[in-house]
């Protein structure tokens, strides 16, 4: 797989350095990468991540993560994680149920090990970053409390959109943001506050766990419900022929 301009420019947001024969190493152990990392800009050698264009994310972005407690839930290959660990956050603790095993095989036809991308990238890094096989829904009662939470690319992916939404702002710490970014609904006005019920393979073909598409307001009424608040920062996009949402949410403290 080609690696386009667009993906590069995020992947050299984190410079991973490694040597050239410790890239190719992972890169054959590695089937199938969801997140393109730049393991040696020098050398022109990207992992050929399936996820297209994430540059619509970047300013919600912190620019300095200097001393936050930040949780990455559905972290994938930890491309965020990451990030956030290499912008100076004090603690990341990464989350995923690993779901995306079974997105490689019905979509790819690739047998893969979850949690494969990440520890090759974590061991190349020499990262810090803590990785948790769990959903979303297990952090309940969790003590630890979060600055930023990502919630990037999954919440249109469980059956309990605002049970996740309740659970990851009971997880921010005073003065705390969750970013959600997830699948928006074409043509969706800023008005109407509805939830899209997809079909099968709707989405994207060979993709049977993408269940929901949201609309700004409908995002807003959830996080409501869940305690949040909208920042006033919501925007809907289109990536790669696919609607987008992306929205930073506050608690109650914030």
């Amino acid at each position: 797989m080609t690696v386009g301009a667009a993906e590069r420019e995020v992947a050299d947001l984190l410079p991973v350095g490694a040597a050239p024969a410790e890239c190719e190493r992972v890169l054959r152990e590695v089937p199938l990468w969801f997140h393109t990392f730049a393991l040696n800009r020098a050398a022109g050698i990207y992992t050929p991540g399936v996820a297209r264009d994430h540059r619509y994310r970047l300013p919600y972005l912190p620019a300095d993560f200097g001393g936050l407690r930040v949780l990455d839930v559905g972290t994938c290959d930890g491309f965020y994680a990451f990030l956030a660990e290499h912008r100076g956050a004090a603690r990341v603790l990464a989350v995923d149920n690993e779901q995306f095993e079974q997105l490689a095989r019905e979509r790819f036809e690739v047998e893969l090990t979850g949690g494969a991308a990440f520890r090759a990238v974590h061991g190349l890094l020499g990262s810090k970053v803590e990785y948790r096989q769990a959903d979303a829904l297990d952090l309940a009662g969790e003590r630890e409390r979060f600055d930023f939470v990502y919630c990037c690319g999954m919440l249109h992916r469980v059956e309990n959109p605002l049970g996740v939404l309740r659970v990851l702002g009971g997880l921010l710490a005073p003065g705390g943001r969750l970013l959600v970014e997830t699948y928006g609904m074409p043509g969706a006005t800023s008005e109407a506050a509805d939830v899209r019920v997809l079909a099968p393979g709707e989405a994207t073909q060979g993709d049977d766990v993408h269940l929901w598409g949201f609309s700004p307001a409908g995002l807003g009424r959830l996080a409501g419900w869940a305690g949040l608040r909208e920042s006033g920062d919501t925007a809907q996009l289109t990536v790669d022929g696919h609607p987008r949402l992306i929205a930073t949410l506050l608690g109650d403290a914030a």
